[in-house]
């Protein structure tokens, strides 16, 4: 797979209520001892990381993110393909580059470079 599903986030109105759900339901180890209690999931053997916190409105969303070495190209190709930007490219604070687009149904898909 040339651009690799890299993360995946699961975010809703209780951040810590989801956060326990799914450490107990999958055994998941979340870490989420930061300033915005955003839970960071190891990922496993063969599974990719990922993140289960509160979303910024209450919003409940799931949402992939693809690894892609130039984040404004992707999101110009995606718009010609007849999706729509979401959030331009953005840096993460001590993170990643991310950016966010819709897929013409409106699906939620993200874009991650330097993770």
């Amino acid at each position: 797979m040339a651009n690799a599903v890299v993360h995946f986030e699961v975010l809703g109105k209780d951040g810590t209520a989801l956060q326990k759900f799914y450490g107990d339901l999958f055994d998941w180890k979340i870490d989420s001892d930061n300033p915005m209690n955003y839970g960071m999931v190891t990922a496993g053997e063969g599974g990719i990381g990922g993140g289960v916190g509160p979303s910024q409105d209450g919003s409940k969303l799931v949402t992939i993110y693809v690894q892609a070495d130039d984040l404004q190209a992707a999101l110009d190709k995606a718009e010609k393909l007849g999706g729509k930007t979401v959030m331009p490219p953005m840096d993460v604070p001590g993170g990643p580059s991310i950016a966010q687009f819709t897929d013409p149904e409106g699906n939620l898909v993200g874009l991650v470079k330097g993770m």
